[in-house]
């Protein structure tokens, strides 16, 4: 138990910190920072899982998986497209914002697609929240598209995962395997054509870099949740959007007035109340798990 939160911690203050490294290369096309992080973080997990012996699994994949991952590796491509944007662009904040949102999305797919059967404090909390992003589009006058791809994005993705056959470091290979010939493909026609000429030997250092901490962040994840109950891990997993939206504000000085502070408190409020009727139902299903038949 203590391990695992250590692991989650790491895994969640990682995701939370990427806006300070993805700051260092935001001079650089979003696009060419998600092709170099594809391929590196494709080499990181290939040198893991040699050194692990860990590749027996490739041969038994079927056709049905690898299509299975052709549509997340898609997802999670819009996902890093969107984000690393966001933060080149002064849009934290915003990126916060689709995190705190992205449990609740996961509520209203797990109804949709899976149907499930959410109970009414979860419905009232995923109304609260589609409140706050209602507020926040009329009083900006625009919609709040950064927030809303990340965390539909990331919804599709986990929904898409948490039925897959594979575990998180062989996901992530095959993710990496499917876009890594696009991703190739881009880097050679963007040094043919100059547009990566005024890169310097630190800007690859921090290109390079993205393979790791993408791929050790999530070994951090599966590490902890396999350790931790699932309503543990749900409280710890604002962790990550809080320190981005701690660093939007105070490091970044993005706009946060008092509108965006009112659409933040209800969806804030709708998390809260999801987080104590989690933790309320863990609580009480170990008391009825020792009563008498």
């Amino acid at each position: 138990m203590n391990s695992g939160v250590l692991f989650a911690l790491g895994a969640y203050l990682s995701w939370g910190l990427f806006p300070l490294y993805f700051r260092q290369i935001a001079s650089i096309p979003a696009l060419q920072i998600v092709a170099h992080r594809t391929l590196w973080s494709l080499a990181f997990v290939a040198v893991v899982l040699l050194v692990t012996r860990n590749l027996s699994w490739l041969k038994d994949v079927s056709a049905a998986t690898w299509r299975r991952f052709a549509l997340s590796a898609t997802l999670i491509a819009i996902n890093w497209l969107t984000y690393v944007w966001a933060v080149g662009h002064g849009h934290v904040i915003d990126a916060s914002l689709g995190y705190f949102i992205n449990p609740l999305v996961n509520v209203a797919l797990g109804f949709a697609v899976l149907h499930e059967r959410p109970r009414p404090v979860q419905w009232l909390a995923v109304g609260l929240a589609a409140f706050g992003v209602v507020w926040l589009t009329v009083a900006g006058g625009k919609l709040p598209w950064v927030a809303l791809v990340l965390a539909v994005s990331f919804g599709l993705y986990g929904l898409m995962r948490k039925t897959a056959a594979l575990g998180a470091i062989e996901g992530l290979t095959l993710e990496t395997l499917i876009l890594a010939p696009l991703a190739a493909a881009g880097l050679i026609w963007w040094s043919q054509d100059g547009s990566m000429a005024g890169q310097t030997a630190v800007d690859w250092a921090w290109l390079i870099g993205t393979g790791p901490v993408t791929a050790g962040s999530l070994l951090l994840f599966a590490a902890g949740a396999r350790r931790l109950p699932l309503a543990t891990l749900g409280v710890v997993q604002y962790v990550s959007p809080s320190l981005q939206f701690l660093l939007g504000v105070f490091l970044f000085h993005e706009p946060m007035d008092a509108s965006r502070l009112i659409a933040f408190g209800f969806i804030w409020a709708a998390l809260a109340l999801y987080s104590l009727d989690g933790l309320r139902l863990a609580w009480r299903r170990p008391r009825a798990d020792t009563t008498p038949a």
